[in-house]
Protein backbone atom coordinates (compact mmCIF):
# COMPACT_ATOMS: atom_id res chain seq x y z
CA UNK A 1 0.00 0.00 0.00
CA UNK A 2 1.39 3.39 -0.97
CA UNK A 3 2.03 5.80 1.87
CA UNK A 4 -0.60 8.50 2.17
CA UNK A 5 -0.03 12.17 2.81
CA UNK A 6 0.26 13.11 6.50
CA UNK A 7 -2.94 15.16 6.24
CA UNK A 8 -4.98 12.49 4.44
CA UNK A 9 -8.67 13.30 4.72
CA UNK A 10 -10.73 11.25 7.14
CA UNK A 11 -13.46 9.11 5.60
CA UNK A 12 -16.54 7.15 6.69
CA UNK A 13 -16.31 3.38 6.45
CA UNK A 14 -19.52 3.40 4.40
CA UNK A 15 -22.90 4.93 3.66
CA UNK A 16 -24.57 3.76 6.87
CA UNK A 17 -21.73 5.12 8.99
CA UNK A 18 -22.42 8.53 7.42
CA UNK A 19 -26.22 8.25 7.84
CA UNK A 20 -25.84 7.24 11.49
CA UNK A 21 -23.34 10.02 12.19
CA UNK A 22 -25.47 12.67 10.48
CA UNK A 23 -28.60 11.41 12.26
CA UNK A 24 -26.70 11.42 15.56
CA UNK A 25 -25.66 14.99 14.88
CA UNK A 26 -29.26 15.94 14.10
CA UNK A 27 -30.63 14.24 17.21
CA UNK A 28 -29.74 16.52 20.09
CA UNK A 29 -31.15 18.57 22.93
CA UNK A 30 -33.49 20.37 20.50
CA UNK A 31 -35.38 17.14 19.88
CA UNK A 32 -35.60 16.47 23.59
CA UNK A 33 -36.78 19.77 24.98
CA UNK A 34 -37.92 22.04 22.17
CA UNK A 35 -39.89 19.62 20.05
CA UNK A 36 -42.23 18.27 22.80
CA UNK A 37 -42.87 21.80 24.05
CA UNK A 38 -43.72 23.11 20.56
CA UNK A 39 -45.95 20.11 19.87
CA UNK A 40 -47.80 20.73 23.15
CA UNK A 41 -48.12 24.42 22.36
CA UNK A 42 -49.39 24.04 18.79
CA UNK A 43 -52.09 21.41 19.07
CA UNK A 44 -50.09 18.18 18.94
CA UNK A 45 -50.88 16.36 15.72
CA UNK A 46 -51.19 19.56 13.67
CA UNK A 47 -47.63 20.48 14.58
CA UNK A 48 -46.40 16.93 13.85
CA UNK A 49 -47.92 16.97 10.35
CA UNK A 50 -46.55 20.45 9.55
CA UNK A 51 -43.11 19.42 10.78
CA UNK A 52 -43.20 16.25 8.69
CA UNK A 53 -44.02 18.18 5.51
CA UNK A 54 -41.33 20.82 6.17
CA UNK A 55 -38.58 18.27 6.89
CA UNK A 56 -39.25 16.29 3.72
CA UNK A 57 -39.39 19.37 1.47
CA UNK A 58 -37.34 22.27 2.75
CA UNK A 59 -35.19 20.40 5.30
CA UNK A 60 -34.06 17.52 3.13
CA UNK A 61 -33.40 19.91 0.19
CA UNK A 62 -30.94 21.93 2.28
CA UNK A 63 -29.38 18.76 3.73
CA UNK A 64 -28.82 17.47 0.21
CA UNK A 65 -27.27 20.77 -0.89
CA UNK A 66 -24.79 20.91 2.02
CA UNK A 67 -23.81 17.24 1.89
CA UNK A 68 -23.27 17.33 -1.90
CA UNK A 69 -21.24 20.55 -1.59
CA UNK A 70 -18.97 18.86 0.97
CA UNK A 71 -18.58 15.71 -1.11
CA UNK A 72 -17.97 17.62 -4.34
CA UNK A 73 -15.18 19.76 -2.86
CA UNK A 74 -13.77 17.35 -0.27
CA UNK A 75 -13.48 20.31 2.10
CA UNK A 76 -15.10 21.66 5.25
CA UNK A 77 -17.16 24.87 5.01
CA UNK A 78 -14.52 27.53 4.30
CA UNK A 79 -12.65 25.48 1.68
CA UNK A 80 -15.90 24.29 0.05
CA UNK A 81 -17.06 27.84 -0.78
CA UNK A 82 -13.53 29.05 -1.55
CA UNK A 83 -13.16 26.46 -4.31
CA UNK A 84 -15.61 28.45 -6.42
CA UNK A 85 -13.64 31.67 -5.94
CA UNK A 86 -11.86 33.39 -3.06
CA UNK A 87 -14.57 36.02 -2.81
CA UNK A 88 -17.08 33.37 -1.63
CA UNK A 89 -14.93 32.16 1.29
CA UNK A 90 -16.78 34.59 3.61
CA UNK A 91 -19.93 32.38 3.47
CA UNK A 92 -17.85 29.47 4.73
CA UNK A 93 -16.23 31.64 7.39
CA UNK A 94 -19.65 32.77 8.63
CA UNK A 95 -20.91 29.15 8.68
CA UNK A 96 -17.77 28.13 10.56
CA UNK A 97 -18.37 30.60 13.38
CA UNK A 98 -21.57 28.74 14.31
CA UNK A 99 -20.04 25.51 15.70
CA UNK A 100 -17.41 27.57 17.54
CA UNK A 101 -20.16 29.62 19.23
CA UNK A 102 -22.47 26.66 19.95
CA UNK A 103 -20.00 24.00 21.16
CA UNK A 104 -18.98 25.77 24.42
CA UNK A 105 -22.52 26.45 25.64
CA UNK A 106 -23.78 23.08 24.40
CA UNK A 107 -21.16 21.45 26.64
CA UNK A 108 -22.47 23.45 29.62
CA UNK A 109 -25.98 22.06 29.12
CA UNK A 110 -24.37 18.65 28.51
CA UNK A 111 -22.79 19.02 31.94
CA UNK A 112 -26.20 19.70 33.50
CA UNK A 113 -27.60 16.53 31.90
CA UNK A 114 -24.59 14.46 33.06
CA UNK A 115 -25.04 15.79 36.60
CA UNK A 116 -28.74 14.87 36.62
CA UNK A 117 -28.10 11.33 35.36
CA UNK A 118 -25.59 10.87 38.18
CA UNK A 119 -27.82 12.60 40.74
CA UNK A 120 -30.59 10.00 40.26
CA UNK A 121 -28.15 7.36 41.44
CA UNK A 122 -26.41 9.49 44.12
CA UNK A 123 -29.05 11.87 45.55
CA UNK A 124 -32.21 9.94 44.63
CA UNK A 125 -35.32 11.19 42.76
CA UNK A 126 -36.83 13.11 45.69
CA UNK A 127 -33.85 15.46 45.95
CA UNK A 128 -34.36 16.59 42.34
CA UNK A 129 -38.12 17.12 42.57
CA UNK A 130 -38.05 20.25 44.68
CA UNK A 131 -39.59 22.77 42.30
CA UNK A 132 -36.31 23.96 40.85
CA UNK A 133 -34.12 24.80 43.88
CA UNK A 134 -31.78 21.88 43.19
CA UNK A 135 -31.34 23.01 39.58
CA UNK A 136 -30.82 26.69 40.39
CA UNK A 137 -28.39 25.83 43.18
CA UNK A 138 -26.40 23.59 40.86
CA UNK A 139 -26.08 25.90 37.83
CA UNK A 140 -25.14 28.90 39.97
CA UNK A 141 -22.53 26.97 42.02
CA UNK A 142 -18.96 28.20 41.74
CA UNK A 143 -17.28 24.86 41.25
CA UNK A 144 -19.75 22.05 40.66
CA UNK A 145 -21.27 23.30 37.40
CA UNK A 146 -17.76 23.82 35.99
CA UNK A 147 -16.61 20.32 36.96
CA UNK A 148 -19.59 18.63 35.25
CA UNK A 149 -19.11 20.77 32.14
CA UNK A 150 -15.43 19.74 31.99
CA UNK A 151 -16.36 16.07 32.48
CA UNK A 152 -18.81 16.25 29.56
CA UNK A 153 -16.19 18.03 27.43
CA UNK A 154 -13.58 15.39 28.28
CA UNK A 155 -15.83 12.59 26.97
CA UNK A 156 -16.46 14.52 23.73
CA UNK A 157 -12.78 15.34 23.19
CA UNK A 158 -11.69 11.73 23.78
CA UNK A 159 -14.17 10.40 21.19
CA UNK A 160 -13.13 13.01 18.59
CA UNK A 161 -9.42 12.33 19.29
CA UNK A 162 -9.94 8.68 18.32
CA UNK A 163 -10.80 9.79 14.79
CA UNK A 164 -13.74 9.47 12.41
CA UNK A 165 -13.76 5.66 12.17
CA UNK A 166 -12.23 4.77 15.52
CA UNK A 167 -14.10 7.33 17.60
CA UNK A 168 -17.16 8.95 16.05
CA UNK A 169 -18.48 5.90 14.16
CA UNK A 170 -17.99 3.54 17.11
CA UNK A 171 -19.59 5.95 19.60
CA UNK A 172 -22.63 6.44 17.35
CA UNK A 173 -22.96 2.71 16.79
CA UNK A 174 -23.46 2.27 20.54
CA UNK A 175 -25.30 5.46 21.48
CA UNK A 176 -27.86 5.78 18.68
CA UNK A 177 -29.48 2.31 19.03
CA UNK A 178 -29.33 2.62 22.84
CA UNK A 179 -31.02 6.02 22.63
CA UNK A 180 -33.87 4.66 20.51
CA UNK A 181 -34.40 1.57 22.71
CA UNK A 182 -34.49 3.72 25.88
CA UNK A 183 -36.87 6.23 24.29
CA UNK A 184 -39.31 3.48 23.27
CA UNK A 185 -39.07 1.87 26.73
CA UNK A 186 -39.66 5.09 28.66
CA UNK A 187 -42.49 6.16 26.33
CA UNK A 188 -44.26 2.82 26.87
CA UNK A 189 -43.72 2.95 30.62
CA UNK A 190 -45.00 6.54 30.83
CA UNK A 191 -48.21 5.57 29.04
CA UNK A 192 -49.10 3.17 31.88
CA UNK A 193 -49.41 6.11 34.30
CA UNK A 194 -52.92 7.34 35.19
CA UNK A 195 -53.90 10.23 32.92
CA UNK A 196 -51.02 9.65 30.49
CA UNK A 197 -53.26 8.32 27.73
CA UNK A 198 -55.11 11.66 27.63
CA UNK A 199 -51.73 13.32 27.17
CA UNK A 200 -50.85 10.94 24.34
CA UNK A 201 -54.17 11.64 22.60
CA UNK A 202 -53.61 15.38 22.97
CA UNK A 203 -50.15 14.93 21.45
CA UNK A 204 -51.26 12.73 18.53
CA UNK A 205 -54.65 14.16 17.56
CA UNK A 206 -54.48 17.05 15.07
CA UNK A 207 -56.33 20.15 16.25
CA UNK A 208 -56.55 22.17 13.02
CA UNK A 209 -57.92 25.21 14.82
CA UNK A 210 -54.36 25.65 16.17
CA UNK A 211 -52.91 25.95 12.66
CA UNK A 212 -51.39 29.42 12.23
CA UNK A 213 -48.43 31.27 10.72
CA UNK A 214 -46.84 31.04 14.19
CA UNK A 215 -47.06 27.25 14.10
CA UNK A 216 -45.31 27.17 10.71
CA UNK A 217 -42.56 29.53 11.91
CA UNK A 218 -42.12 27.47 15.09
CA UNK A 219 -41.88 24.24 13.05
CA UNK A 220 -39.48 25.88 10.58
CA UNK A 221 -37.17 27.08 13.33
CA UNK A 222 -37.22 23.70 15.06
CA UNK A 223 -36.44 21.87 11.82
CA UNK A 224 -33.60 24.23 11.14
CA UNK A 225 -31.85 23.66 14.47
CA UNK A 226 -32.67 20.01 14.57
CA UNK A 227 -31.24 18.96 11.21
CA UNK A 228 -27.81 20.57 11.83
CA UNK A 229 -28.30 22.93 8.88
CA UNK A 230 -26.20 26.04 8.16
CA UNK A 231 -23.48 25.28 10.73
CA UNK A 232 -20.89 23.62 8.53
CA UNK A 233 -21.57 20.15 9.98
CA UNK A 234 -23.22 18.58 6.93
CA UNK A 235 -20.59 20.05 4.59
CA UNK A 236 -17.85 18.51 6.76
CA UNK A 237 -19.62 15.16 7.06
CA UNK A 238 -20.34 15.17 3.32
CA UNK A 239 -16.64 15.73 2.62
CA UNK A 240 -15.85 12.40 4.33
CA UNK A 241 -18.31 10.52 2.10
CA UNK A 242 -17.26 8.34 -0.85
CA UNK A 243 -18.61 8.92 -4.37
CA UNK A 244 -20.54 5.62 -4.43
CA UNK A 245 -23.03 6.39 -1.64
CA UNK A 246 -26.43 7.64 -2.77
CA UNK A 247 -26.92 11.17 -1.47
CA UNK A 248 -30.68 11.29 -2.05
CA UNK A 249 -31.32 8.08 -0.08
CA UNK A 250 -28.94 9.14 2.68
CA UNK A 251 -30.53 12.54 3.34
CA UNK A 252 -34.06 11.08 3.26
CA UNK A 253 -32.99 8.56 5.93
CA UNK A 254 -31.40 11.30 8.05
CA UNK A 255 -34.68 13.26 7.88
CA UNK A 256 -36.58 10.12 8.84
CA UNK A 257 -34.29 9.45 11.82
CA UNK A 258 -34.69 13.00 13.07
CA UNK A 259 -38.48 12.89 12.85
CA UNK A 260 -38.58 9.47 14.49
CA UNK A 261 -36.57 10.56 17.53
CA UNK A 262 -38.45 13.87 17.83
CA UNK A 263 -41.73 11.96 17.73
CA UNK A 264 -40.53 9.53 20.43
CA UNK A 265 -39.31 12.41 22.60
CA UNK A 266 -42.76 13.97 22.42
CA UNK A 267 -44.37 10.63 23.23
CA UNK A 268 -42.16 10.36 26.33
CA UNK A 269 -42.41 13.93 27.56
CA UNK A 270 -45.87 15.28 26.66
CA UNK A 271 -47.90 12.49 28.36
CA UNK A 272 -45.54 12.53 31.38
CA UNK A 273 -45.81 16.30 31.79
CA UNK A 274 -49.57 16.01 31.16
CA UNK A 275 -49.83 13.75 34.20
CA UNK A 276 -48.15 16.40 36.34
CA UNK A 277 -50.04 19.39 34.96
CA UNK A 278 -53.29 18.13 33.56
CA UNK A 279 -53.41 20.09 30.32
CA UNK A 280 -51.55 20.71 27.09
CA UNK A 281 -51.56 24.44 27.74
CA UNK A 282 -49.73 23.94 31.04
CA UNK A 283 -47.11 21.76 29.31
CA UNK A 284 -46.73 24.40 26.60
CA UNK A 285 -46.06 27.09 29.20
CA UNK A 286 -42.90 25.28 30.32
CA UNK A 287 -40.26 25.04 27.65
CA UNK A 288 -36.56 24.34 27.57
CA UNK A 289 -34.58 23.77 30.76
CA UNK A 290 -37.53 24.14 33.16
CA UNK A 291 -39.45 21.36 31.40
CA UNK A 292 -36.49 18.99 31.56
CA UNK A 293 -34.82 19.84 34.86
CA UNK A 294 -37.77 20.94 37.01
CA UNK A 295 -41.08 19.48 35.73
CA UNK A 296 -39.94 16.00 34.64
CA UNK A 297 -38.07 15.19 37.90
CA UNK A 298 -41.37 15.93 39.68
CA UNK A 299 -43.16 13.47 37.38
CA UNK A 300 -40.50 10.80 37.90
CA UNK A 301 -40.61 11.21 41.69
CA UNK A 302 -44.29 10.19 41.60
CA UNK A 303 -43.40 6.86 40.00
CA UNK A 304 -42.51 5.31 43.35
CA UNK A 305 -40.05 2.43 43.16
CA UNK A 306 -39.34 2.94 39.46
CA UNK A 307 -38.43 6.63 39.89
CA UNK A 308 -34.67 6.12 40.19
CA UNK A 309 -34.45 3.80 37.19
CA UNK A 310 -36.75 5.82 34.91
CA UNK A 311 -35.13 9.13 35.89
CA UNK A 312 -31.63 7.77 35.39
CA UNK A 313 -32.47 6.17 32.02
CA UNK A 314 -34.21 9.32 30.81
CA UNK A 315 -31.22 11.54 31.58
CA UNK A 316 -28.84 8.91 30.20
CA UNK A 317 -30.85 9.01 26.95
CA UNK A 318 -30.69 12.82 26.87
CA UNK A 319 -26.96 12.60 27.66
CA UNK A 320 -26.42 10.35 24.62
CA UNK A 321 -28.37 12.81 22.45
CA UNK A 322 -26.27 15.70 23.78
CA UNK A 323 -23.00 13.79 23.33
CA UNK A 324 -23.65 12.77 19.72
CA UNK A 325 -24.40 16.40 18.79
CA UNK A 326 -21.45 17.82 20.76
CA UNK A 327 -19.16 15.28 19.04
CA UNK A 328 -20.31 16.40 15.57
CA UNK A 329 -19.87 20.08 16.54
CA UNK A 330 -16.35 19.45 17.85
CA UNK A 331 -15.43 17.36 14.80
CA UNK A 332 -16.61 20.20 12.55
CA UNK A 333 -14.52 22.76 14.46
CA UNK A 334 -11.50 20.46 14.20
CA UNK A 335 -11.99 19.91 10.47
CA UNK A 336 -12.32 23.68 9.89
CA UNK A 337 -9.03 24.40 11.70
CA UNK A 338 -7.29 21.46 10.01
CA UNK A 339 -8.34 22.56 6.50
CA UNK A 340 -7.91 26.28 7.14
CA UNK A 341 -4.50 26.23 8.84
CA UNK A 342 -3.17 23.16 7.07
CA UNK A 343 -2.41 21.58 10.45
CA UNK A 344 -2.44 17.91 11.41
CA UNK A 345 -5.68 16.62 12.90
CA UNK A 346 -4.04 16.28 16.32
CA UNK A 347 -2.78 19.88 16.38
CA UNK A 348 -6.14 21.19 15.13
CA UNK A 349 -8.02 19.27 17.85
CA UNK A 350 -5.69 20.63 20.56
CA UNK A 351 -6.44 24.17 19.39
CA UNK A 352 -10.19 23.47 19.42
CA UNK A 353 -9.99 21.96 22.93
CA UNK A 354 -8.28 25.14 24.16
CA UNK A 355 -10.81 27.49 22.58
CA UNK A 356 -13.91 25.49 23.60
CA UNK A 357 -12.75 25.03 27.20
CA UNK A 358 -11.94 28.72 27.75
CA UNK A 359 -15.17 29.85 26.05
CA UNK A 360 -17.19 27.31 28.06
CA UNK A 361 -15.78 28.60 31.35
CA UNK A 362 -16.55 32.18 30.31
CA UNK A 363 -20.18 31.43 29.32
CA UNK A 364 -20.72 29.35 32.47
CA UNK A 365 -19.58 32.32 34.59
CA UNK A 366 -22.78 33.98 33.36
CA UNK A 367 -24.63 31.91 35.99
CA UNK A 368 -22.41 32.93 38.92
CA UNK A 369 -19.38 35.28 38.76
CA UNK A 370 -20.63 37.25 35.74
CA UNK A 371 -24.37 36.95 36.36
CA UNK A 372 -24.64 40.75 36.46
CA UNK A 373 -24.11 40.74 32.67
CA UNK A 374 -27.60 40.54 31.15
CA UNK A 375 -26.89 41.03 27.43
CA UNK A 376 -30.47 40.87 26.18
CA UNK A 377 -32.34 42.51 29.01
CA UNK A 378 -33.31 41.49 32.50
CA UNK A 379 -33.00 37.84 33.42
CA UNK A 380 -30.99 36.83 30.34
CA UNK A 381 -27.60 35.12 30.57
CA UNK A 382 -24.50 34.88 28.42
CA UNK A 383 -25.74 31.46 27.30
CA UNK A 384 -29.04 32.96 26.08
CA UNK A 385 -27.11 35.60 24.16
CA UNK A 386 -24.80 33.15 22.36
CA UNK A 387 -27.74 30.87 21.64
CA UNK A 388 -29.65 33.76 20.07
CA UNK A 389 -26.69 35.01 17.99
CA UNK A 390 -25.85 31.54 16.61
CA UNK A 391 -29.30 30.03 16.14
CA UNK A 392 -31.53 32.97 15.35
CA UNK A 393 -29.14 35.30 13.52
CA UNK A 394 -26.08 33.66 11.95
CA UNK A 395 -27.65 30.32 10.91
CA UNK A 396 -30.53 31.82 8.88
CA UNK A 397 -28.10 34.28 7.24
CA UNK A 398 -25.75 31.40 6.30
CA UNK A 399 -28.66 29.37 4.91
CA UNK A 400 -29.84 32.35 2.88
CA UNK A 401 -26.35 33.02 1.47
CA UNK A 402 -25.92 29.31 0.68
CA UNK A 403 -29.22 29.18 -1.24
CA UNK A 404 -28.35 32.33 -3.20
CA UNK A 405 -24.83 30.99 -3.86
CA UNK A 406 -26.04 27.64 -5.24
CA UNK A 407 -29.30 28.85 -6.76
CA UNK A 408 -28.06 31.96 -8.51
CA UNK A 409 -24.22 32.12 -8.60
CA UNK A 410 -22.73 28.67 -9.27
CA UNK A 411 -26.18 27.46 -10.46
CA UNK A 412 -27.99 24.34 -9.17
CA UNK A 413 -26.48 22.15 -11.90
CA UNK A 414 -23.15 22.07 -10.00
CA UNK A 415 -24.87 20.26 -7.11
CA UNK A 416 -27.25 18.24 -9.33
CA UNK A 417 -24.28 16.74 -11.19
CA UNK A 418 -22.66 15.72 -7.90
CA UNK A 419 -25.89 14.04 -6.71
CA UNK A 420 -26.25 12.19 -10.02
CA UNK A 421 -22.80 10.58 -9.69
CA UNK A 422 -24.24 8.10 -7.19
CA UNK A 423 -28.02 8.15 -7.57
CA UNK A 424 -30.98 9.05 -9.72
CA UNK A 425 -32.38 12.49 -8.96
CA UNK A 426 -36.09 12.21 -9.74
CA UNK A 427 -37.04 15.37 -7.88
CA UNK A 428 -34.35 17.51 -9.52
CA UNK A 429 -36.82 20.15 -10.81
CA UNK A 430 -38.65 20.45 -7.48
CA UNK A 431 -35.35 20.64 -5.61
CA UNK A 432 -34.11 23.43 -7.88
CA UNK A 433 -37.31 25.45 -7.32
CA UNK A 434 -37.01 25.01 -3.53
CA UNK A 435 -33.35 26.12 -3.44
CA UNK A 436 -33.82 29.09 -5.80
CA UNK A 437 -37.19 30.45 -4.66
CA UNK A 438 -38.85 28.71 -1.69
CA UNK A 439 -35.99 28.25 0.76
CA UNK A 440 -34.68 31.86 0.62
CA UNK A 441 -38.17 33.19 1.42
CA UNK A 442 -38.70 30.75 4.31
CA UNK A 443 -35.26 31.53 5.74
CA UNK A 444 -35.94 35.28 5.68
CA UNK A 445 -39.23 34.59 7.51
CA UNK A 446 -37.35 32.65 10.22
CA UNK A 447 -34.74 35.39 10.59
CA UNK A 448 -37.22 38.26 10.83
CA UNK A 449 -39.60 36.37 13.12
CA UNK A 450 -36.97 35.25 15.63
CA UNK A 451 -35.21 38.60 15.86
CA UNK A 452 -38.53 40.43 16.20
CA UNK A 453 -39.68 37.96 18.86
CA UNK A 454 -36.49 38.36 20.89
CA UNK A 455 -36.86 42.11 21.01
CA UNK A 456 -40.52 41.88 21.95
CA UNK A 457 -41.86 43.26 18.66
CA UNK A 458 -44.03 40.19 18.10
CA UNK A 459 -44.87 37.35 20.46
CA UNK A 460 -45.38 33.67 19.77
Amino acid sequence: MASTHAHARSAWSGKWAFILAAAASAVGLGNMWRFPYLAAKYGGGTFLLTYLVLVFTFGVSLLLLETALGRKTGQSAIGAFKQFGKKYAFIGILASTVPFIITPYYCIIGGWVTKYAAAYLINGPEALADGGDFFTGFISSNTESFLWMLLFMAIVFIVVSLGVKGGIEKANLVMMPALIIMAVGIALYTLTMPGAVDGALYYLTPDFSKFSPELVIGALGQMFYSLSLAMGIMITYGSYLDKKSSLTQSVARIGGFDIGVSFLAGLMIVPAAFVAMGSGEAVAANSGPSLMFVILPTVFADMGGAATVVGFLFFLLVLFAALTSAISLTETCTSIVQDGAGWSRKKALCAVIGVVTVAGIFVNLGYNGLSFIEPMGEGTTLLDFFDFISNSVIMPIVALLTCIFVGWIIKPKAIVDEVKISSEFKVEKAWTVIIKYVAPVLVVVILVAFVAQTFGLISF
